[in-house]
């Protein structure tokens, strides 16, 4: 079996697979083709590739087109995709509630298209679960930034002219990036404050010596995937009721609330900004997904009335190093999981719970059920429009 592993599109920092993972595939008897500089932005050497038993293309079309399996990081474009061969299996990040043509083109040519944000997120497919290691790396990367950019620090400190108090880091939503935000800030000395719709998310806030934030919001939840359900109105307004007060006593602000599939509610407005003390942080970890921040800007640092307000995107590649090993490694782990080592293929196991989960497109139709019900939604509307 013939992998393929183009490298990405700049200004994309991470790469999606290391030497180490490909010597793994290599033994297990996969033939392994990189395009030449897949490692570039790391420093790594096609020869650290070749020393494995990968070979190098420089041709990108022709990699595309001679791979069974194509693994990648970033989605492709739907120009790239008429590159790669029918029937072949396409690994990577698709975006697939926002990319409903490129899962359009994708089926039209007959991929098999794994969403790696589609991983389920059960503990047998804990180890292939791309988002929440990566959303581990943002929750760090985001601490750090705020440290960096503050005007002050963040432990206590007693010298002999006088006691420094620690700052004050708010940290609104406790999933995987939260909850390392969280640990980041306690090591670094912090006094931390966490908020979560979720009342099963107390626990671990506490456990990592912050302290939970609880606001009465009546019934909340989560979805089957664990991600925090989407709020009414009248509980959005009592959530910023609360948080405003700890905005305004905090030093750092770090959102990383986000509904899966959906743009991203905002949490933090103008006026709790505005009640903020000059030289105090914001980073919206959400801002990728329409932001949690009134007035975060994607792509860049906006000050408002002394507030610095951080709305970089890709945190995760702000320490692309261990990002890389552990996108790397989750990709290693879906193909292990189902790695046939008679026939030293994949097995593309059609009836399996994960690739139910994460399989998006096959046999030249979406089959998904989530975005093959959309497709179908969107046929039957269209119908009507013409027909008006």
């Amino acid at each position: 079996m013939h992998i393929a592993i183009p490298k990405e599109e700049k200004p994309e920092t991470r790469v999606s697979m290391l030497p180490l993972n490909v010597d793994k595939l290599v033994k297990k008897g996969a033939k392994i083709t990189i395009e030449a500089g897949l490692g570039t932005a790391l420093g790594i050497l096609d020869e650290e590739y070749t020393k494995v038993g990968a070979l190098v293309e420089k041709n990108r079309k022709k990699l595309l087109a001679t791979g069974d399996i194509i693994l990648r990081l970033r989605r492709p474009n739907e120009k790239e995709v008429s590159l790669i061969r029918k029937g072949a299996l396409h690994i990577s990040y698709l975006d697939p509630f926002n990319e409903p043509k490129l899962l359009a083109v994708l089926a039209k040519q007959k991929i098999s298209a794994i969403s790696m944000e589609m991983i389920p997120r059960s503990t047998r497919a804990q180890k292939l679960d791309a988002l929440s290691s990566q959303a581990s790396l943002a929750g760090y990367a985001a601490v750090v930034m705020a440290a960096d950019n503050i005007p002050k620090i963040f432990p206590m400190m007693m010298t002999p002219a006088g006691t420094i108090q620690p700052s004050r880091v708010f940290i609104i939503g406790a999933g995987v990036a939260g909850l390392q935000a969280i640990a980041t800030a306690r090591r670094l000395g912090a006094k931390v404050d966490a908020f979560d719709t979720r009342p099963v998310a107390k626990n671990d806030v506490l456990s990592l010596g912050a302290k939970f934030v609880e606001v009465d919001l009546g019934e909340t939840g989560q979805t089957a995937q664990g991600y925090a359900k989407a709020l009414t109105e009248e509980q959005l307004k009592k959530q910023r009721d609360v948080m405003k007060q700890y905005c305004a006593q905090a030093d750092v602000v770090i959102t990383t609330a986000q509904v899966f599939g959906r743009k991203a509610p905002i949490i933090v407005t103008k006026e709790m900004v505005d009640a903020m003390k000059p030289g105090s942080i914001v980073v919206d970890l959400a801002v990728e997904t329409g932001g949690n921040v009134e007035g975060a800007v994607l792509g860049k640092i906006v000050v408002k009335k002394g507030v610095k307000i951080i709305g970089l995107a890709n945190m995760p590649a702000r320490v692309a190093q261990n990002a890389s090993l552990m996108y790397s490694n989750n990709l290693y782990n879906l193909l292990d999981e189902f790695w046939n080592k008679e026939t030293k293929r994949f097995d593309l196991k059609l009836d399996d719970d994960i690739i139910k989960g994460c399989l998006i497109t096959h046999g030249g139709s979406i089959v998904h059920p989530t975005f093959a019900a959309k497709k179908e939604e969107n046929i039957i509307v269209n119908k009507k429009v013409k027909g008006m």
